[in-house]
């Protein structure tokens, strides 16, 4: 016989503590939509077998539903609502939030090419048919002087203590995911400023179904198909990075 179960989530952040109130930085309340959207992919699930539910889904999709959680942060209807002094209860004012608008675009263009170096090192990396013999660093050498890596520029991590390749096979040639993820929560948020309203109920309703409940039961490209009606565009996520002007 089916039997039906309400999913069972736990969320745990280590958030420093202080000798007074526990204040969240904004980086802090970042990790913690992020994490909140994994906990909303596990608590929204609605699939038969525990092994296609939830964040049980193929590496490209399951940082979608956290990273698209990350936007509702950002806005000033959230932030006047929670960002508020702990002392006075004042709302955060117009013009930090302004500050915090335009620091998301700083720094950008180095931060986007140390991490675009690192995943397709990482893709070349498990190319390599012979390992016999093999030299990682004149490997390393070759590969970024075949993209054209800048000379200003380092890779965030040097294959060496790249451990997201190492220590586990889970990003073994996937380290792109992250960045492919943007790619995805910025066209689906684009879809909520689309209609008009980040709160929209009709797009929220088609959220909770192709992106949150639906887990691993349809191809994740179908799934994004089905929200978006087409396959997803780059262009909303260089706007997001500043890397491109507003459409």
């Amino acid at each position: 016989d089916t039997m039906e179960g309400i999913p069972i989530i736990s969320n745990n952040n280590n958030f420093a503590k202080s000798s007074g109130p526990t204040l969240l930085s904004f980086d802090d309340a970042v990790t913690l939509f992020h994490e909140g959207g994994h906990g909303h992919h596990g608590m929204l699930s609605d699939a038969s077998y525990s092994r296609l539910a939830g964040t049980s889904v193929l590496t490209d999709f399951v940082e979608l539903p956290s990273q698209l959680m990350e936007h509702w942060l950002e806005q000033p209807e959230v932030l006047k609502e929670y960002a508020r002094h702990y002392e006075t209860n004042e709302q955060i004012p117009d013009e930090l939030i302004a500050k915090l608008k335009a620091a998301k675009s700083f720094n950008q263009g180095f931060e986007t090419i140390e991490y675009t170096a690192c995943a397709l090192l990482d893709m070349a990396l498990h190319q390599v048919e012979d390992y016999d013999n093999f030299d990682v660093a004149k490997f390393e050498e070759e590969e970024l002087n075949r993209l054209g890596m800048p000379k200003g520029i380092v890779m965030r991590h040097r294959p060496a203590h790249f451990q997201h390749l190492f220590c586990s096979n889970s990003y073994a040639a996937g380290y792109y995911v992250y960045l492919w993820a943007e790619v995805l929560d910025a066209d689906v948020f684009a879809a909520f400023k689309e209609a008009g309203n980040i709160f929209d109920k009709k797009t929220a309703a088609k959220a909770r179904e192709f992106i949150y409940s639906s887990g691993n039961t349809v191809a994740p490209d179908e799934l994004f198909r089905q929200f978006r009606g087409r396959d997803p565009e780059i262009q909303f996520m260089l706007e997001k990075k500043g890397l491109a002007a507003q459409s």
